[in-house]
């Protein structure tokens, strides 16, 4: 068999086997599940609020939880993974804390003590039931295979992670994993969805009565990259309203700064390191956008007005104003 015929079927198979409750399976204890507490090591972790807890008896047994990898100083993907589950707290409300739980374990304990955790948790609003976590590098690096977002090859991006994001029903063996930088009404849903029992709603009305979409590639690339930590004429999120920015900011240093932020931080330059102050100091992720995106995203803000946003972006992508 081909080697990538034989690792395609392996694929399918262990996502059938994480998708799929396993209630009657006779491999399977009565009441429990493959992935329980002979699965998941139970080793010790920290909040950011200082309070050491077990990775399966504390974090794991019998909830719905969201988890992901992240580490405080990566200029990559990490910054905007974060801000899609800040959305994503929003959309859920109450039952973040209470029906689900988010966890975010960083891959630099060294750096990322609970003290740095908590400050980064603070920046993007993180509130009831989303915890940050650090603990020994040997432990994070167990946890993280097996929740099966450990990079087990090369991965072919700068901060060597990728963002992805494991959705489960620990009680029940059922999990499905999710980009963390997706749509976050996307993800939000999936994790209704799992959190009523997979059942799909009543169709009432024919996709035939659908509204059209029609966005220009600026507006998708607002909507899917910047929306979660910008806004246009709504005011000022986790970064800058970006309402008028192509007036106020030479053309040339914002395509720049767009394109590659964090070697434009890097370089010192006084506009990147004062935006850097005044907005917390969280980075402006580098994502990896090419001279056309950054054109047509530079094009759209530049032509966008507050009421636009109020239109077919917020068809691509979003949510509803943050309070």
């Amino acid at each position: 068999m081909p080697r990538h015929t034989m690792r395609a079927g392996v694929s399918a198979l262990l996502l059938a086997a994480f998708t799929l409750a396993i209630a009657g399976d006779p491999s399977v204890p009565t009441g429990g599940s493959r992935w329980g507490a002979d699965y998941f090591p139970d080793v010790p972790l920290t909040t950011h609020e200082g309070k050491l807890v077990r990775f399966y008896d504390d974090l794991l047994k019998d909830k719905v939880v969201a988890v992901d990898l992240i580490y405080t100083h990566c200029q990559y993907s990490c910054p905007l993974e974060t801000a899609r589950m800040a959305q994503v707290q929003r959309m859920l409300g109450d039952r973040v804390g209470t029906d689900v739980f988010f966890y975010s374990i960083t891959l630099d304990p060294a750096r990322d003590t609970p003290e740095v955790l908590s400050a980064y948790a603070r920046k993007f609003g993180a509130g009831k039931g989303w915890l940050f976590l650090t603990g020994r590098p040997e432990d994070i690096k167990l946890v993280s295979k097996k929740l099966g977002l450990a990079s087990e090859r090369p991965v072919p991006n700068a901060d060597g992670h990728t963002p992805d994001l494991m959705i489960g029903d620990v009680k029940a063996g059922q999990w499905m994993r999710n980009s963390a930088v997706d749509n976050p009404r996307f993800i939000a849903t999936q994790i209704e969805r799992l959190l009523d029992g997979w059942k799909a709603p009543a169709s009432k009305r024919s996709y035939s009565e659908a509204p059209r979409l029609s966005f220009t590639k600026g507006q998708y690339l607002f909507a899917t990259r910047c929306a979660a930590c910008h806004t246009i004429g709504r005011g000022d999120r986790i970064g800058p309203d970006l309402l008028g920015v192509t007036t106020t900011r030479d053309h040339g240093w914002l395509t720049r700064f767009i394109a590659r932020p964090d070697e434009v931080l890097a370089s010192g330059d006084p506009i990147a390191r004062a935006l850097n102050a005044k907005y917390d100091r969280v980075t402006m992720p580098n994502l990896a956008l090419g001279e056309a995106d950054v054109a047509a995203l530079v094009e759209y803000l530049g032509a966008a007005r507050a009421a636009d946003v109020q239109g077919p972006s917020a068809a691509a992508s979003t949510e509803a104003p943050a309070p």
